[in-house]
């Protein structure tokens, strides 16, 4: 069986995109990392936090595996629940049984 191992990033979604910014970067005083048109990233120490604009979906886990469709599958399989896909970008975030909700990365091929 292939490996599965997290990765430091949590994604969450918010409506309200503009104060969530103002949230994490002035209340919580986390640094921005990464800000693109619809997506930042804080670093908060042990994580990185992603805020995306959209429909929240509650918090997101970051697992990277070696082969998304075969992992997918396996998972799919086992009883979890695929909730979003976009190879585009690329994004798979499924829901576990148990109710944990994850997006499945590929991991970076070493060099």
């Amino acid at each position: 069986m292939a490996a599965i191992r997290s990765s430091r990033d949590v994604i969450i979604r918010t409506r309200d995109w503009p104060a969530a910014l103002r949230f994490y970067e002035t209340v919580l005083g986390f640094p921005l990392a990464l800000r693109e048109a619809t997506l930042a990233g804080f670093d908060t120490g042990a994580v990185r936090l992603y805020v995306e604009a959209g429909e929240p979906h509650g918090p997101v886990f970051d697992f990277l595996v070696a082969d998304v469709a075969a992992t997918r599958d396996r998972l799919l399989a086992a009883g979890c629940t695929l909730l979003e896909e976009d190879p585009g970008l690329p994004r798979c975030y499924l829901r576990d049984p148990f109710g944990l909700t994850f997006n499945l990365g590929r991991v970076a091929a070493p060099g």
